[in-house]
């Protein structure tokens, strides 16, 4: 499951390429390093859930600890996102994490259904394409702004219609959703890194703000890279 904040989160701000680039370039180096921090927790509490029997009894045999998990991570990724102006680094930090963790333990059963050479390609198909967008997020001079707002609305009608399709169980509406999530997120990959190239251009030379703002970005780009990940594996579908 996956956590996206709502459409008047974030907020839109005048891009400005006379940015000190060297404050841009520090900013970003900690915002990747969070973000490959959180993956490795993902990936290492994920491989240990699907080794460990008794935990993945736990964690999918029980809607409850299912469904406890879920509205977890999803209240962390929401409180994260509207509070990260003032809350602490630190505790930020720890929060991520914490989702981090949750969400590996609810995609644990990758390792159990996919073999590894397809967790792999996944994961390199996955990274290329989110380093391409990154990329392009922050060399644009095109105002993403727009395009990612209705990008960000359009996630959340295919989470609705996700919820849905847990009851009426369509296997082409399961697929018309895969793809795209998987649409949806290359294009948001692009918008975030827009967007948080401006905090950086805004606040890249406030230590204090950089910091939160640095979490901040971890966690959105960490979003999009589980997000393009799962609908690329899937896709894929090379299963046990």
């Amino acid at each position: 499951m996956s956590m996206f904040p709502q459409p008047g989160a974030q907020k839109s701000w005048e891009l400005e390429y006379g940015a000190d680039d060297r404050s841009v370039s520090k900013f970003f180096n900690v915002v990747y390093a969070w973000m490959a921090v959180g993956l490795a927790v993902t990936a290492a509490v994920a491989w240990y859930v699907s080794h460990t029997p008794s935990l993945m009894k736990m964690f999918f045999g029980n809607p409850m600890v299912a469904i406890a998990c879920a509205l977890g991570a999803f209240g962390i990724a929401i409180g994260v996102q509207r509070s990260f102006r003032s809350i602490n680094a630190n505790v930020a930090t720890a929060l991520f994490l914490l989702y981090a963790a949750l969400i590996g333990a609810m995609i644990s059963y990758i390792f159990v259904i996919y073999p590894a050479k397809t967790l792999a390609s996944a994961f390199v198909v996955t990274g290329g394409t989110f380093a391409g967008m990154s990329i392009y997020g922050m060399v644009t001079r095109r105002d993403l702004t727009r395009i990612g707002g209705i990008l960000i609305m359009c996630f959340w009608g295919l989470l609705l219609a996700s919820i849905v399709n847990i009851f009426v169980a369509s296997n082409a509406l399961d697929w018309l959703i895969t793809y795209g999530i998987l649409a949806i997120f290359i294009g948001i990959t692009a918008y975030e890194t827009q967007q948080l190239k401006a905090m950086a251009t805004e606040f890249g030379h406030n230590t204090e703000m950089a910091a939160r703002y640095a979490i901040y970005g971890s966690l959105v780009l960490y979003i999009s890279f589980i997000n393009l990940f799962m609908s690329i594996l899937r896709i894929m579908g090379d299963r046990r």
